[in-house]
């Protein structure tokens, strides 16, 4: 691991990494910090490590996003032990400047901002919630979260859900300055009792921390009241009640404000079509804390992954039929963009072009089972079967674009909900927030045996079984390695290995899970 505290150094080395990697690339991921690292750092850190080759950690308290009333002097500043934690989990390369390095004054907001170009997000989304307490707050983080994406230029860059108005900001930031960077939102970690783990819970008093912890279960409160009352007239004034009147419990708590917004816009919401945002902000003694859980008003959806050969795409056929949930056949999707550039006549290794090409289309599926393929309308269901498709749709479902648009567009269904999908990267990239998610495996002499089975079928009889195995275990180590979206289990992912079990068998084990975590759905 190596330390840096000037942005040439930084520069130089990531420069070495980035040629000495040129014939086989890696992706590069970001985690921004004040330092004072904790759970909730680390989560982000592991993650950051799993889905990247290079990690850096950015450690600066920066004096743009504090106001004089604030603890700037005093925010924990702690970088040998942060160093150690870093080492521990195979960072990389921490960056940790001075405000001089970053081109400002070591000075609060107000003096600071005049002395550096700022970044001023739009002002729908810093006249709510935070905002009206820190007015100079997120002025100051997309500026020095702009100028980190900057200087690093990673891949990925990954931020916790506990700031959820800062998620929002930058999400919209890079969304706005066509920044080429993915903005990962990791969960919320959370001490036994339930509080977010923060730095700033240091400044609790035992009996405190203990008493903060209704922050979390009154939004857990409203939550129910929300689920048990979607359809009402007057549902978001229902749920701030429910939460107000559970915190007005223990008087020396000041709420700040609770809010119910679209986690992305920040936009008030006045009922809960499909998600809707709680989040809170309260004071404990001289300490201020926030909160926030998701609203969900949505079928749910379940996230198949695994392995080549695993038998996912049957089961997943099966379990939506069984469920009536919609099969979003992923393979389909990319199938139908192979046969659009196809027939535009557009030569499959022309990356822009094909870009130019499926950033403009539009998939749906259609029919009475919802087993037809459209693409921008047209009925494509049989043709994109074909061996000209079967033949080239690799080449373009391995393109970074082609994949981006595509996963958006899955995205776009998922926001309904009531779906099942398979893949390699679904319940870790696409729908990480999916009700239930199946890690669907099986040992590679299993899968050997399936495919071997599959090409005698089709008349293929001139390989062995031995070959059948090699092949499968280079697709596993590919699959793993890829750089963008490799194959891996999602945390909180079930894993099912099929090994000895009949398609009927894991199919019914996949529904009695569902049943079990969703049994209003059922």
């Amino acid at each position: 691991m190596r330390l840096f505290t000037t942005i040439a150094a930084l520069q130089c080395y990531l420069n070495l990494l980035k040629n000495d990697l040129q014939k086989s690339p890696h992706t590069v991921g970001l985690v921004p910090t004040m330092g004072a690292l904790h759970e909730g750092h680390l989560s982000l850190i592991k993650r950051a490590r799993e889905e990247n080759k290079i990690t850096v950690v950015t450690i600066f308290v920066n004096p743009l996003q504090f106001s004089p009333t604030e603890d700037f002097q005093q925010y924990p500043r702690q970088l040998e032990t942060d160093k150690k934690l870093c080492e521990q989990e195979g960072v990389d390369i921490i960056f940790a400047p001075s405000p001089e390095t970053m081109g400002m004054e070591n000075e609060l907001s107000t003096n600071a901002q005049n002395q550096t170009t700022t970044v001023i997000p739009p002002s729908s989304m810093t006249s709510i919630m935070c905002s009206l307490s820190r007015p100079d707050f997120f002025q100051g983080i997309a500026t020095i979260v702009t100028k980190l994406l900057s200087l690093v230029q990673p891949n990925n860059a990954y931020f916790g859900q506990k700031d959820a108005q800062q998620l929002a900001i930058i999400q919209r930031l890079v969304k706005d300055l066509s920044l080429s960077v993915n903005i990962i939102s990791c969960p919320i970690v959370r001490e036994a009792s339930g509080l977010a783990i923060s730095s700033r819970n240091q400044y609790l008093t035992v009996e405190q921390k203990q008493q903060a912890a209704i922050l979390y279960s009154s939004l857990c409160h409203g939550r129910k009241v929300f689920l048990e009352n979607r359809n009402a007239a007057n549902i978001v004034e229902k749920i701030k009640n429910a939460v107000q009147e559970q915190l007005a419990t223990l008087p020396f708590i000041k709420l700040e404000y609770v809010e119910i917004v679209d986690p992305e816009s920040l936009q008030p919401l006045e009922n809960i079509q499909d998600i809707g945002l709680l989040a809170i902000a309260a004071h404990i003694g001289s300490c201020r804390l926030i909160d926030n859980i998701l609203l969900r008003n949505r079928k749910p959806i379940i996230a198949i992954d695994g392995p080549a050969g695993a038998g996912k795409s049957t089961v997943t056929k099966l379990v939506a039929q069984k469920l009536g949930l919609l099969y979003l056949d992923t393979g389909a999707m990319y199938r139908a963009v192979t046969w659009m550039v196809l027939q535009a006549n557009i030569p499959v290794e022309d990356e822009p072009q094909v870009a130019e090409l499926v950033s403009q289309c539009q998939i749906s599926f259609n029919g009475p089972e919802h087993n037809h393929v459209l693409i921008n309308g047209q009925d494509v269901t049989e043709t994109i079967r074909s061996r000209e498709v079967t033949n080239n749709v690799s080449a373009i479902a391995a393109q970074a674009t082609v994949r981006y648009f595509m996963v958006e567009q899955q995205q776009k269904f998922g926001t309904k909900g009531g779906i099942v999908a398979e893949g390699r990267d679904i319940g870790t990239h696409v729908f990480p927030n999916a009700e239930l998610k199946i890690f669907l495996t099986a040992s590679a002499e299993e899968r050997s045996r399936r495919r071997l089975l599959e090409l005698e079928q089709k008349g293929q009889t001139n390989i062995s079984l031995e070959q059948v195995k090699k092949d499968i275990i280079q697709r596993d180590q590919k699959d793993a390695n890829r750089k963008i979206s490799p194959l891996r289990k999602a945390p909180d992912a079930i894993e099912i290995s099929t090994d000895g079990l009949s398609i009927a068998e894991v199919t019914q084990k996949i529904v009695d899970l569902y049943t079990q975590k969703n049994p209003e759905s059922t």
